[in-house]
């Protein structure tokens, strides 16, 4: 798989630079109606795109996820580049990024692959993957600023729509129900092979039951807004038929590669983390240790590991964690809020073995995330059995919904495929069904704390998935994350959406005003909340 990603990433680019050149990036509104396209170029390449560049994007995934959402969610923090999540600093232009390069990229190229393969009877599971697609690309941009351009967005080329205008949330959720449920479907063995697909190389079963826990996913956003759709709308993906093992994880394994902003084959959040010294990188967040602390959690060792901080290269830092705890120097990380260098910690000298000692600062006594999880060419999960799972555990206890088993056979089932897939990482840990029995035993699902043990732990699973964990924890408020603001915070509570961009006030001011009209006060602040996150 990594040799295929380099081997396509020269033609992947060249089906971008077929629709986008000779334009600024940032230009949506000229970029929705660039008359370079291309007249033979295949959508094959379009999807593949778009499914290379959601996890492989640098700056997507360096601000949507390592800057914004795990900081915002209390995963890590600390970093001085991490502020904006951690102590609620705002920044618009970290907070744009998404939408600036989604929409004349990602949703550029899917909009058109859909309607290019939608032309062509041979191109049926061609056509159905890149509804599917389009689907889980506008997920993550509605779930982060709320009402959007949906329907009429990329229609620049086939439509001749200048400036798209906005759709609700809700309209938007409606179609995605719609879309996945046709698309999924659509989709036939015995018709076209898209082999060259990253994430299941055209297997089209595989296809059906991601587009189905896509559904399942998107279908419990509605539990607060609107319990009786979510019901129905869960049911429906679950009788179509989501992840039942890990086999069915969608991954994008990626080449071992440190991205540039133009090379997208590296996992762009490993790489977001690995750019940055060591003393500049993010530790974890306490919330997180405490939580796993307090759970006897079997991850919590692998995960959370101490180095010492010379050389910068994480493939080439020392491993001083075992030598730490064997003198009994307790783990810590950074409260929410802080960073690295507050609440300072005095250096500890360590024996490392034949006779050396070294000196941990401050730093190095900071937990970071291991080594093994932030390699170039780490896995990425979009969705995964383990999160499949606590959603149907979550729903069964909300609703009682038939769901094949009970609210506790799921949750364990999701508790311990998300132990068990750490070993898909190179050099991940393996959790033996003796350590995933030992912590289901100590953790089951209380009577009263059932959905606060659920979704406490699908946040965990979610680590490294910075914009799903953001949304799951504005839907149910698992875990308990306290406020963590100081002197430089802008906002006095965890904000709870972006903002959008000053770029589409100026070049589609009129459409822009109806969304904003429609917020909460009429401002379009951080603070307010999208239409699924209900109060």
């Amino acid at each position: 798989m990594k040799r295929y990603i380099n081997k396509i990433i020269i033609l992947l680019l060249t089906a971008t630079t077929l629709l986008v050149s000779c334009k600024k990036l940032e230009d949506f509104g000229d970029m929705n109606t660039d008359p370079t396209k291309s007249n033979n170029l295949d959508p094959v390449n379009q999807l593949v795109l778009t499914q290379l560049r959601f996890s492989g994007e640098l700056t997507i995934n360096e601000r949507t996820s390592i800057i914004m959402t795990m900081p915002l969610v209390q995963q890590i923090g600390g970093a001085y580049y991490t502020r904006y999540g951690f102590e609620y600093v705002k920044n618009r232009q970290y907070m744009s990024e998404l939408w600036e390069l989604s929409y004349p990229n990602d949703v550029l190229n899917i909009v058109d692959a859909i309607d290019r393969s939608a032309k062509d009877p041979l191109k049926s599971n061609l056509n159905a993957m890149c509804r599917i697609m389009k689907v889980y690309l506008f997920a993550r941009i509605t779930d982060l600023y709320g009402d959007i351009p949906y329907k009429q967005a990329g229609q620049g080329y086939i439509s001749g729509v200048v400036r798209p205008e906005f759709d609700t949330q809700k309209a938007i959720y409606d179609d995605f129900f719609k879309e996945l449920t046709e698309a999924s479907a659509q989709l036939d063995a015995s018709k076209d092979n898209v082999a060259a697909d990253i994430f299941y190389q055209g297997n089209t079963g595989a296809w059906k039951k991601f587009a189905n826990s896509l559904h399942l996913r998107l279908a419990m956003r509605l539990s607060k807004i609107d319990e009786n759709k979510a019901k129905a709308e869960v049911q429906a993906a679950y009788t179509a038929g989501v992840f039942t093992s890990a086999d069915d994880n969608c991954i994008t394994h990626h080449a071992d590669v440190q991205n540039s902003y133009a090379d997208i084959r590296g996992n762009g959040v490993s790489v977001a983390i690995n750019q940055y010294p060591d003393e500049g990188r993010p530790r974890i967040c306490k919330t997180l240790l405490d939580i796993m602390s307090g759970s006897n959690d079997p991850r919590l060792q692998p995960i959370a590991r101490n180095y010492w901080v010379n050389p910068d290269k994480p493939s080439e830092r020392l491993d001083v964690t075992d030598a730490l705890r064997a003198i009994n120097v307790p783990i810590t990380g950074v409260g929410p809020g802080k960073y690295n260098y507050d609440d300072f910690l005095g250096a500890v000298n360590v024996d490392i073995g034949g006779g050396r000692i070294v000196q941990v600062p401050n730093n190095g006594l900071k937990v970071q995330l291991a080594n093994w999880m932030i390699t170039n060419d780490a896995p990425y999960f979009h969705i995964t059995y383990a999160e499949t799972e606590l959603l149907l555990a979550e729903a069964n206890q909300r609703w009682g919904l038939n769901l094949g088993v009970d609210a506790k056979t799921h949750y364990e089932n999701g508790v311990a495929a998300a132990m068990k897939q750490l070993a898909l990482f190179k050099g991940g840990p393996v959790i033996t069904d003796t350590q995933i029995q030992n912590f289901k035993t100590d953790n089951p699902l209380a009577p009263g704390k059932e959905l606060l043990a659920i979704d406490t732990q699908l946040w965990i699973a979610l680590l490294l998935n910075g914009p799903e964990a953001y949304a799951n924890w504005r839907r149910t408020g698992f875990p308990d994350l306290k406020t963590a603001t100081n002197g430089e915070s802008t906002s006095l509570t965890t904000p709870r959406r972006f903002e959008y961009p000053l770029t589409e006030t100026e070049q589609n001011a009129t459409n822009i005003n109806k969304a904003i009209a429609a917020i909460d006060g009429g401002i379009d602040d951080w603070t307010k909340r999208v239409w699924w996150d209900k109060q």
